[in-house]
């Protein structure tokens, strides 16, 4: 039986603009063949033990030929295969989707057809560039600036191009620029016609150079601009002195490490995404069960014993209910048992499983969390603390130390991931974050000279317990977040100190 193929446009770079069917599909195929125009990030979405297949196409550098390309997915989609093909932009805007879409129908492979947003109108966007506007055009073009060379000669008509009030968007033209502009020019439009060059649009990477028709050839070659760029043509160019917005995001252009493990590496990137930069996702640590889950599961099973259950992460709220699951309980296991958790995103997962918590600390500190249960308990009350194996101990210290019964249970373990590109990718980042102290300690397991490595790098603690463990290992930390999560710690790093 056939599979099928899933012709998605992965959009011109932000990963926030690929669109949630081409997210689905990706969810679900067995084989994901990209692009090199296709974001890690988005080819990261494709599901665990997906095979990937790297086709990519840049000016001068094929990977595989675009008739080897073809040819391959009718193969995987004859073979029963669920298969992505991921292109850069819209699958129909000069991406020769076209061609790809009618081998699957000769071959009676069943597909189907994802648009992307095309790099056309996005990377202008991005640039603070409407293509049309009513104070400048009535009309606007998307022209390739490559065309097929078996073709002898352009179908381009550059007279209707050379118009300034009709705006031209060239894709894939840098490499003819010099003989595009000329046709222009000698079709009588005026050198004065504004003109911009997108370089890796809508990505932290993106450049913008503004130049008139005149001077555009000159100016390339001053800045050293290349493909992928996208070309605009027209008044529309000056719009961007006014609404300008992406390369003024605060952290645009930064390339931030990302340390805290994979699985809860989404939404910090987003958010470093929305604030101009680019994430390298280095995770140091990685989530594993404890050594012993005996009483892990014991204290899922008699958890009404308690007056309070403590939760001090969202990891321990996953794992108490893996151990419900197992036990084929759900959250009526807790009956009148009162919740704590030690900050707004542990007391959300707790949410997602219909616990309301009774108690969220001012400061997402364990000693914030000690000092508000002894407000709330008296001496002799049961107290379930549900963390980290290798946790500080001053939470349940200080609750015995107040004559508090309580019980600690390794929920999980944090374990070191080893990544001996790590010292390497550090290097290539402006920031460097670490959003708790077993960041730290496995940043320091692969990186021995750390603090020699981060010494020009500007460092980045979620809290004054994790920036501690950093200083204890000899790096010098620079932010300290005032809120003790992700979304305070990209906030420290984007609004400048009072």
């Amino acid at each position: 039986m056939p599979g099928k193929v899933w012709l998605v446009g992965a959009g011109p770079g932000d990963p926030g603009l690929l669109t949630l069917k081409g997210a689905r599909a990706l969810a679900q195929c067995d084989v994901l063949v990209y692009d090199y125009l296709a974001s890690a990030a988005i080819v990261a979405l494709a599901r665990p033990g997906c095979e990937r297949i790297y086709v990519g196409k840049k000016a001068g550098e094929h990977t595989l030929s675009q008739d080897e390309i073809t040819a391959l997915i009718v193969e995987l989609g004859r073979g029963g295969k669920k298969v992505v093909r991921l292109k850069g932009g819209d699958v129909f805007v000069f991406a020769r989707g076209g061609e790809e879409a009618r081998a699957l129908a000769e071959a009676g492979v069943p597909f189907e057809i994802v648009p992307g947003i095309t790099s056309a109108i996005a990377a202008p966007a991005y640039a603070g560039i409407p293509v049309t506007h009513r104070a400048h055009n009535t009309a606007f073009t998307v022209v390739t600036g490559h065309e097929d060379p078996a073709k002898g000669a352009s179908s381009l008509d550059f007279a209707k191009l050379a118009n300034r009030k009709a705006t031209t968007i060239f894709l894939m033209a840098m490499g003819n620029l010099a003989a595009i502009v000329a046709e222009l020019q000698r079709h009588g439009l005026e050198d004065d016609t504004p003109v911009a060059i997108v370089h890796e649009g809508t990505k932290p990477a993106q450049e913008v150079l503004v130049a008139t028709i005149g001077t555009v050839i000159g100016e390339v070659a001053r800045s050293g601009i290349t493909a992928p760029a996208v070309v605009v043509v027209g008044d529309v160019v000056r719009e961007r002195e006014h609404i300008r917005w992406f390369d003024a995001q605060p952290l645009f252009g930064k390339r931030v490490l990302v340390t805290r493990p994979a699985h809860q590496s989404d939404d910090v990137a987003m958010l470093l995404w929305e604030a101009g930069a680019e994430p390298i996702l280095a995770p140091t640590i990685a989530i594993g069960p404890p050594d012993d889950l005996t009483a892990a599961r014991d204290a899922a099973t008699r958890v009404r014993d308690y007056a309070w259950v403590v939760f001090t992460s969202r990891n321990g709220v996953d794992a108490f209910f893996d151990r419900l699951g197992e036990l084929g309980r759900d959250a009526r296991a807790f009956g009148d048992v009162r919740i704590a958790a030690i900050g707004p995103k542990t007391a959300a997962a707790l949410a997602c499983r219909g616990i309301r918590v009774d108690l969220i600390p001012a400061t997402f500190v364990n000693e914030a969390v000690a000092a508000a249960l002894l407000t709330r308990t008296a001496p002799g009350e049961r107290i379930l603390v549900y963390r980290a194996q290798e946790a500080r101990d001053v939470l349940p210290q200080t609750l015995r130390e107040h004559g508090r019964a309580v019980d600690v249970v390794a929920a999980y373990a944090t374990r070191f991931v080893d990544d001996p590109e790590l010292a390497a990718k550090a290097r290539r980042a402006d920031i460097v974050t670490f959003t708790s102290s077993s960041t730290v300690h496995g940043f320091v397991h692969n990186v021995a000279d750390a603090a020699h490595v981060l010494s020009a790098t500007t460092v980045a603690a979620i809290g004054p317990i994790t920036a501690q463990t950093a200083r204890d290992a000899g790096i010098r930390v620079d932010v300290v977040a005032d809120e003790f999560t992700v979304e305070g710690l990209v906030r420290a790093l984007t609004v400048p100190a009072a």
